[in-house]
């Protein structure tokens, strides 16, 4: 039988820093939220998640709200077993080119195609975090 635990701040810290791969939700006014999968990198200096961006709907959507929800996951299927962790913070696009030299050497690397100038950070006010496992 599954036995949902509570991730305290640390470990969900340690999975988003053990990863490269979420998904991104962002609103744009009125209109509906907006989910996109996104390469990011776990920034310990800040600890924020960065991620890189071209113009569009996504950046747009971020610079208007200015908040943005984050989220990681694991499941294995065969067991029923994972994980998730929830961001919820406030985003910033990095114009500082010292910052932005120094987040280059994160190794940060977009699946996506095309130029992604942008850089956008998301501080992570709010870490929650649980794991579905099985009980002994």
């Amino acid at each position: 039988m599954p036995v949902m635990q509570q991730l305290d701040r640390a470990e969900c810290m340690e999975l988003l820093a053990g990863n490269r791969f979420g998904r991104l939700a962002v609103t744009g006014g009125a209109a509906a939220p907006s989910i996109r999968p996104v390469n990011y990198a776990f920034d310990e200096a800040s600890q924020s998640l960065v991620f890189r961006t071209t113009e569009g709907s996504k950046l747009q959507a971020l610079l208007n709200s200015s908040r943005a929800a984050f989220e990681i996951d694991e499941v294995d299927p065969a067991t029923g077993t994972g994980w998730s962790v929830i961001v919820l913070g406030v985003t910033e696009v990095i114009s500082n080119p010292t910052e932005r030299r120094r987040l280059e050497k994160l190794g940060l690397e977009s699946w996506a195609p095309g130029s992604k100038p942008h850089w956008v950070r998301i501080r992570a006010w709010t870490v929650s975090g649980r794991r579905i496992v099985q009980a002994k």
